[in-house]
């Protein structure tokens, strides 16, 4: 509750154009925590111009992603483009059935309408699922979901990006140097999705300004309140 807050306190800051929603591999990638440092400056070096803001948090599944939307970290910021990656927390390390697959995609449904309902006007960038080899047997699952996310693009509203072929093989084996655990990219694995994003975001929001309006970006709040809340 603390994270919600202080990113509820993000929103309410203004001047947000680029919006990322996601899980903990969003996250990682736009927040001033120490340990990935790194990731940010890879971040501010892609985003900086675009006036980005993360709402990214740790090891949630598309149900926190569509909680925290419908209780204030969206309301009032009018993006113009919305990126989304998330579900890897839904699809876990564990093989499922079809209905999870379903339930999954059906999220992400959810989620797209409560973005247009609290900003219309926004674009959607809805980014597929990146393979995970902490047990290959789900990989079938992530192909099945990003089947159904492709569906959802119009190329006017909602658009899909899926980078997986830079990260992976055919297979679905995550590259050489992509990944720090199977799992959350590195620097390298960033930039693949920074590569991916930019052609997109170029033709949304035009070119990156010399200049950038953000809200500043947030850490870990605990480490202010240790004691939690």
């Amino acid at each position: 509750m603390l994270a919600h807050q202080q990113l509820v306190a993000k929103a309410k800051s203004g001047g947000i154009d680029l919006y990322f929603l996601g899980d903990s591999i969003t996250r990682r990638w736009g927040c001033t925590d120490p340990q990935w440092a790194k990731n940010f400056e890879n971040w501010k070096q892609n985003f900086y111009g675009w006036n980005a803001g993360n709402f990214g948090w740790g090891a949630d599944g598309i149900q926190n992603i569509l909680w925290r939307i419908r209780n204030g970290e969206l309301d009032g910021v009018h993006p113009k483009v919305i990126v989304i990656l998330a579900g890897t927390n839904n699809i876990g390390n564990q093989p499922g059935s079809n209905e999870k697959v379903d339930d999954i995609i059906a999220g992400f449904g959810a989620i797209i309408d409560t973005c247009l309902e609290k900003a219309p006007e926004a674009k959607i960038i809805l980014t597929a699922i990146f393979p995970r080899n902490d047990n290959l047997a789900v990989l079938p699952e992530i192909q099945k979901v990003n089947e159904g996310l492709s569906k959802f693009a119009d190329r006017k509203t909602v658009y899909y990006l899926n980078v997986n072929d830079k990260l992976a093989n055919a297979d679905g084996v995550l590259l050489d140097g992509m990944t720090i655990d199977k799992l959350h990219p590195t620097v390298k694995g960033y930039q693949v999705w920074a590569d991916g994003l930019r052609p997109l975001l170029t033709e949304l929001l035009g070119p990156r300004a010399a200049t950038d309006h953000a809200p500043p970006a947030t850490g870990d709040p605990s480490v202010a309140h240790p004691g939690g809340s």
